[in-house]
């Protein structure tokens, strides 16, 4: 382990932010302890993204080509010297609390490789509350595999050892899981053997943006969602298969709302070969059907909660992923 005093990059992965970044940065200079370093990849955008972030003091490395947000994130994470690393979407926020908070954990001799931050949600154009997310830090503790595996957890809201986490392979460049790349990223941490925790404090802020890469290709997240279930399914030690067939199922129904058949389709034949058992959830006769003809039970549910519940697919999300 480094014998480095500990400090804090904060690491941000841009691309045509121009529009947002500044918000971002400027909770970071405003700080009630300010970062050791601040990193900006700007992923060949075709605005003022760099330019702004220069004028923050941030230290710019801007790609020719576009690489996606996860080679981004590595490219920065190697260059920059700090001992722990605090990746951020830019556009995201920081509460003023975030590095004193993240002090008391890196100060710690026997602190964790990843600790997630509490975060609350707000509306990108309204500002309005959407929601808030909360860690259980036991259950961290005690399985992070198990955790990671059936949590969906984002990277503005960590907190990583950067020695641990470069050993590990940082995060998952793979094309295929572009969209679920943070779900592939902490499922790599947690096979490496990194151990995880969380902390109470909200120190973070998620804005929902309607014309982000998740929101606005909702079955694409899905079908990135499986390759990276695909991929923990070879990787995971066999107790966790069921978990991972679990998931596939949920994939699957989501797939199938939003009309993409192919995904819903596949999802649902890797979970059975991964667990030959009928789903957890689900009423008696989907679960029954499940089994014996996975694509008619996909199928027919799906057709009698459009029949009997239509203001189920009504939403306005639904409607925007299915094409309609």
């Amino acid at each position: 382990m480094s014998a480095d005093p500990p400090s804090l990059a904060l690491c941000i992965p841009a691309f045509n932010a121009a529009g947002f970044i500044g918000r971002l940065l400027d909770g970071a200079v405003a700080q009630t302890r300010p970062f050791d370093e601040i990193w900006v990849y700007d992923d060949a955008s075709t605005d003022d993204t760099s330019e702004i972030a220069r004028r923050y003091g941030a230290r710019v490395v801007r790609g020719e080509t576009n690489v996606g947000c996860s080679s981004g994130k590595n490219i920065v994470a190697a260059r920059c010297t700090s001992t722990w690393l605090h990746f951020h979407d830019a556009d995201d926020a920081l509460e003023p609390n975030f590095v004193e908070v993240a002090h008391r954990w890196i100060a710690r001799t026997d602190a964790p490789d990843v600790v997630f931050f509490n975060y609350r949600s707000l509306g990108h154009e309204d500002g309005l509350p959407l929601g808030t997310r909360e860690f259980d830090g036991a259950a961290l503790r005690r399985d992070p595999l198990r955790y990671c595996l059936t949590e969906q957890i984002n990277p503005f809201c960590g907190l990583y050892r950067r020695e641990t986490f470069i050993r590990a392979g940082g995060w998952d460049e793979d094309r295929r899981v572009l969209q679920s790349e943070d779900q592939a990223g902490h499922l790599r941490l947690a096979l490496a053997g990194l151990r995880f925790d969380a902390d109470p404090t909200f120190t973070v802020i998620n804005y929902v943006r309607a014309g982000s890469m998740t929101t606005s290709n909702l079955p694409g997240a899905q079908r990135s969602t499986f390759e990276v279930l695909s991929k923990a399914a070879q990787a995971v030690p066999a107790i966790y298969k069921e978990v991972v067939a679990e998931r596939l199922w949920g994939t699957a129904g989501l797939s199938a709302a939003y009309g993409d058949w192919d995904n819903a389709d596949r999802s649902a034949a890797l979970a059975l070969r991964l667990a030959p058992r009928p789903p957890n959830s689900g009423s008696g006769w989907f679960r029954w059907l499940s089994v014996r003809s996975p694509r008619l039970a996909l199928r027919l549910r799906e057709r009698l909660i459009r029949l009997l519940r239509p203001g189920a697919r009504s939403d306005p999300v639904y409607q925007r992923a299915r094409g309609a």
